[in-house]
């Protein structure tokens, strides 16, 4: 019984669900993504490239065997290579300034002014009232 009690509270503990918010956002984020990028980003680059006969740039290959069949055939996809490498590219993108932002929130956050009421002892470096004439944790005189 103590093994089961023990997974309940790892479940139920904070970073446990938060990352699993996180990864079910995660997914469904990178399915936004890969629709941009199939459906806004490469229709465009296929009307581009109508010269080549291509409408989808994922269909693109280059065959190094026909087979009797599709799956017989043996090709190098690079179209669905880029596809796959812009979804990267714009994943990548959009976490760089997510946590650009989040350290400059952090920065704000680091940069408050000191609380008025408190000051640091010079000799031991722990917060004391203002108004203190001595630190009440090293005893030192503060005049």
């Amino acid at each position: 019984m103590g093994f089961f009690k023990e997974f309940r509270e790892f479940a139920i503990k904070g970073n446990v669900v938060d990352m699993a918010v996180g990864i079910i956002i995660g997914g469904a984020f990178g399915k936004i993504v890969t629709s941009l990028v199939s459906d806004v980003v490469m229709p465009p680059i296929g009307f581009l490239l109508e010269k080549l006969k291509v409408t989808d740039v994922a269909t693109l290959s280059y065959v190094l065997k026909q087979g009797a069949d599709k799956t017989d055939t043996v090709a190098i996809k690079y179209g669905a290579f880029i596809n796959n490498l812009l979804d990267f590219l714009i994943m990548a993108f959009v976490i760089f300034v997510v946590i650009q932002q989040m350290n400059r929130v952090r920065r704000m956050v680091d940069k408050q002014p000191p609380d008025p009421k408190n000051k640091q002892c010079p000799k031991c470096l722990m917060t004391i009232p203002a108004k203190a004439t001595r630190c009440g944790h090293c005893t030192s005189d503060l005049q």
